[in-house]
């Protein structure tokens, strides 16, 4: 039997073209919109080092939070059923992306710094085995080929 199925189908849409289209390589914006029904429009673009708009997020920091997000979704959602009460998270995440001399690259490594704030009660073991857990759970990370890591610390 199958697993359930989810399907996800945000809309990409360029909004780079500057009148003349691709004409040339410097010569169009890497400016686009991600949207889907009923949410806030995603400003995106390409990195500024790949000719993009610093101000927008570009594909690799999206990646890299989508990484994080979904640990920490999994991460709470484990406390909350195993008796673990987190009062504040805070990640700061890196990704280390290898280019290419032909321009192709991919992501070695992601590593995870979650910054939990337990509550005075909460056992600090039991809460970093669910980091383990939860990485485990991640849709994320059981879909990508790069590392991804937690390197967690605690406060109360």
């Amino acid at each position: 039997m199958a697993g359930k199925q989810h399907r996800y189908r945000p809309i990409v849409a360029w909004t780079g073209n500057t009148g003349e289209g691709t004409t040339s390589y410097k010569g169009y914006e890497r400016a686009h919109a991600i949207t889907a029904q009923g949410k806030a429009e995603i400003a995106g673009s390409s990195d500024a080092s790949f000719r993009g708009d610093a101000g927008r997020w570009n594909p690799e920091e999206l990646f890299v939070a989508s990484a994080s997000t979904c640990h920490m979704l999994w991460y709470l959602h484990l406390c909350a059923t195993n008796g673990v009460v987190v009062l504040d998270y805070r990640d700061e995440p890196e990704g280390l992306m290898i280019e290419e001399a032909d321009g192709s690259g991919a992501f070695a490594r992601i590593v995870l710094r979650p910054q939990v704030k337990l509550s005075a009660t909460s056992s600090e073991e039991k809460a970093r085995e669910l980091h383990h857990k939860a990485h485990e759970m991640c849709f994320i990370a059981n879909s990508v080929k790069c590392e991804i890591s937690t390197e967690p610390s605690f406060s109360r």
